[in-house]
């Protein structure tokens, strides 16, 4: 009897060991657009005449035991939601990684194609045609990463630890002198008189190599806007930069995935200074900076301890505003001048696509997303749909029970701006662009911490 006690003591105890056996593969996959493609970011129709540098989808793969998860991030502005599915359902019956597994996320490049929104609709001719090819196939090469990373599958080891760099990220609401909140609000403008907020400097870095020490990837995770660039060329922004520098610190066969973080009200202006700040000289600055900060950070890297890998989601429900079949009337004439000369600018249009949007869902709730995956007992992700608000993000990490929880927007899809429940009382541009009622973004974090409570326990 005592044998046979010890029998099942044995094999429960290699059970846990073999699930927490750690593999890890990474891979990236080209997707730049062809010119012609109308690009992202902006209330008017731009198309792309050459490239910078490539964009691309870069994937990490793990697995311990029978479970598998991939963290995936692209250089696009964001992923819509069919387009999310499509790539995750793809990736899926290629790998047999489950769906729900899967964070796909977009770091939010202002320069790469246009894939959704309601500015698609006033692309017509050769550039619709282009448009309408690349979002066919784009799934595809997503799962594809997903698909390469898997077959790159080796022994390994992660490590980690958090950065801190405060220089070039800026909270981008202000109070203004008549009591009203503004977001950018212009360089120097004497009308300002404090940020109605505070960045998240966190750097989070998640260093991954072979069993042998080989380097085989940097994941690293902070809160800015991708605005920098600008112009008519495709370019991935800052993390563009940052993928070279680490690269010739550490091989070429490093791959760097960047993920935003908690970004909506957060951008690289600072409006004390009246130096311009757009450009690729822009963006290799922020991106050297954030680099030296990263190779700052690997100096204090700790082994993440062996554990089990798991990952869960729920869909959150969230309510919508009403409007008037006069508010309707005015938003359909509004957007009718997009890409017009008498083109009623960038805040108007916005406050008008959010209108008809939610018009046109007759009330039905806008289904949002949240993923959580973790690592034992050390570390998270958790993937949101849209550009959340970074008190959000800052409220899951404060109250998430890992000690390094890593929050990625634009995931699982995009439902637009994630303000506060404060902020809509503020107003602003965020939210005039906002589709869901006040207190959606609180139900995401809710949401976030019960998975996050769940998987712990587990």
């Amino acid at each position: 009897m005592r044998i046979a006690v010890g029998l099942v003591v044995l094999v429960s105890l290699t059970a846990a060991a073999e699930a927490q056996d750690l593999r890890a593969g990474r891979a990236a996959v080209r997707i730049t657009p062809p010119v012609g493609i109308p690009m992202a970011g902006y209330y008017n129709t731009r198309l792309a005449e050459g490239t910078h540098d490539d964009l691309w989808a870069k994937a990490l793969v793990l697995e311990t035991g029978q479970t598998r998860s991939a963290l995936v991030a692209c250089d696009l502005v964001n992923i819509p939601a069919d387009l999310s599915a499509a790539a995750r359902k793809q990736a899926e019956a290629a790998t047999g990684i489950p769906a729900a597994n899967i964070i796909l996320s977009a770091t939010h490049s202002h320069t790469g194609p246009l894939l959704g929104g309601r500015g698609m609709q006033f692309v017509q001719g050769p550039a619709r045609k282009v448009m309408e090819t690349y979002r066919a196939a784009l799934p595809g090469k997503i799962a594809e990463a997903i698909r390469a990373a898997q077959a790159s599958l080796t022994a390994a080891r992660l490590s980690s630890a958090t950065g801190h760099e405060e220089s070039v990220s800026f909270y981008r609401r202000f109070l203004m002198k008549d009591g009203t909140v503004r977001t950018n609000p212009g360089k120097r403008n004497p009308q300002v008189v404090q940020p109605m907020g505070q960045i998240d400097p966190e750097v989070q870095l998640v260093w991954v190599e072979s069993a042998e020490g080989k380097p085989l990837l940097a994941y690293i995770n902070h809160a800015l806007h991708l605005d920098t660039v600008g112009g008519l060329q495709f370019s991935a922004d800052f993390p563009f930069t940052i993928s070279k520098l680490l690269g010739k610190l550490s091989g070429p066969e490093l791959v760097t995935l960047f993920t935003n973080g908690a970004a909506g009200n957060i951008n690289h202006i600072n409006t004390s200074s009246a130096e311009p700040q757009k450009g690729h000289a822009e963006a290799k600055r922020i991106g050297t900076v954030l680099a030296g900060e990263v190779i700052k950070t690997m100096t204090r890297l700790k082994a993440l301890p062996a554990g089990e890998l798991l990952a869960r989601s729920e869909v959150v429900p969230l309510p919508l505003p009403t409007y008037t079949a006069a508010q309707v009337a005015q938003a359909k004439a509004v957007a009718a001048r997009f890409d017009q000369p008498d083109s009623p600018g960038t805040v108007p249009l916005a406050e008008a696509f959010r209108i008809l949007d939610v018009a046109e869902r007759k009330g039905a709730p806008i289904e949002a997303e949240v993923q959580v995956i973790t690592l034992g007992k050390s570390i998270a992700w958790v993937g949101l749909p849209g550009e959340i608000f970074v008190e959000l993000g800052q409220a899951i990490k404060k109250a998430s029970p890992f000690p390094m929880t890593i929050v990625v927007e634009l995931s699982a899809g995009h439902i637009g701006y994630v303000p506060t429940r404060k902020a809509f009382e503020e107003g602003g541009y965020e939210v005039l662009s906002a589709r869901f009622a006040p207190g959606g973004g609180e139900l995401l974090v809710e949401a976030s911490l019960r998975l996050l409570s769940a998987l712990y326990r587990q």
